[in-house]
């Protein structure tokens, strides 16, 4: 069963990571923000409403929804494989995301019938301690020198360098600006410590009712 409760743990923590990704990675009220916020309709040559059909059309495809045509009329080649592997990079996300969910319900369902409520609220509560620790280390890399570690990340799961555009030219990068993706790393940690105090508290409520219940 400690297994079982260890995969509890981790496969939680996954989920709740790549979840908060994918709601912040699909906002679009945040990209029409941004485009404001860092005068886009300018330095793009493109409208607010113009922007937004790119940004839907982008993540259609980012989705799987849509195949590269989408993308044509408003990208270079380079800039469309690029999105490319960037879309490879989501579909494996999203179904990480989902196994997951999966092992953790499979997980919980197993520990639940053997009523285990107080050890899977201890196992919770005090295991996800470990992601306030993680969740630190990716604020300060966002606040002590962002450009670095976000060249890292594109070092780490990009096998080219099609990420290196040019904003006097190519779209993808005069949209989402590195100020954008200071931002969503903010919103992304912010949602993830969310997840992180909700499931934390039902944790600690478990451990609660069932010491209560032995006294």
């Amino acid at each position: 069963m400690k297994r079982l409760l260890i995969i509890l743990i981790i496969t939680l923590s996954i989920y709740s990571l790549l979840a908060s990704v994918e709601i912040n990675a699909f906002d679009s009220n945040y990209y029409l923000q941004s485009y404001k916020k860092y005068n886009v309709p300018k330095t793009s040559g493109k409208t607010s409403q113009e922007l937004l059909n790119v940004t839907l059309d982008l993540h259609s495809y980012l989705k799987g929804k849509s195949n590269e045509d989408v993308l044509e009329s408003n990208f270079n080649q380079e800039e469309i494989l690029h999105l490319k592997d960037v879309k490879i990079l989501f579909k494996y996300g999203f179904i990480l995301k989902y196994i997951s969910l999966s092992l953790a319900i499979i997980s919980l369902s197993i520990l639940l019938i053997n009523k285990m409520d107080r050890i899977i609220g201890k196992y919770i509560y005090y295991g996800f301690f470990v992601n306030w620790s993680f969740l630190l280390i990716l604020l300060l890399l966002v606040f002590l020198d962002f450009d670095k570690y976000f060249t890292y990340f594109h070092l780490i799961f990009f096998r080219n360098d099609l990420w290196l555009l040019n904003p006097k030219t190519d779209l993808l990068i005069q949209m989402l600006p590195e100020e954008f993706f200071i931002g969503m790393a903010k919103k992304i940690a912010l949602s993830f410590f969310k997840y992180l105090a909700i499931i934390q508290s039902i944790g600690y409520l478990l451990m609660k009712k069932g010491r209560e219940r032995f006294e």
